[in-house]
């Protein structure tokens, strides 16, 4: 058994405009393989990773701290402290986290950590492959890439 505490971990820190968080990646602190566990806080009015949803890895977000809103295939939910939803892999497991309120927003979020796994991004237009290390791994990854959800090649050359 592996055992650490939050307090010991420093927080990594994302600052890509509106998508401004702070994170804690427990799981590679433990040494985990095939379960996925970062504390994230957002700062109020920021916004997590964009839109996206896994093809191969189901997500769990429980909401430690705070009040925001979790955008989903359905629209947008209101989120609390104590709060449990569920992403399963595919395209109904779509999200982006929103802090909307004046406080940090916490929460845990948890994965499996299934290789490979493609990454669709619907508003950016692309979409992520990841070979050898799923998305969060700490292992090297033998591929992956971002490429344009329009761009199409033939399988034989012309």
């Amino acid at each position: 058994m592996e055992h650490v505490n939050t307090d010991a971990l420093e927080w990594r820190e994302y600052d890509h405009g509106d998508a401004t968080f702070r994170r804690k990646q427990l799981s590679s602190a433990v040494g985990a393989d095939d379960i996925g566990c970062s504390l994230y806080e957002l700062p109020a009015g920021k916004q997590s990773w964009p839109y996206h949803y896994h093809t191969a890895n189901e997500e769990a977000l429980y909401v430690l701290a705070g009040e925001g809103q979790l955008r989903c295939v359905d629209g947008e939910e209101s989120l609390t402290a104590g709060d449990y939803v569920t992403l399963p892999a595919d395209e109904r497991g779509g999200h982006r986290v929103v802090n909307d309120s004046e406080e940090p927003f916490r929460y845990l979020l948890l994965s499996t950590m299934n290789e490979p796994d493609v990454t669709i991004y619907p508003e950016m237009n692309k979409f992520g492959v990841f070979v050898g290390s799923p998305p969060g791994g700490r292992d090297e990854r033998t591929f992956h890439g971002y490429y344009d959800l329009d761009e199409d090649t033939d399988y034989w050359p012309e």
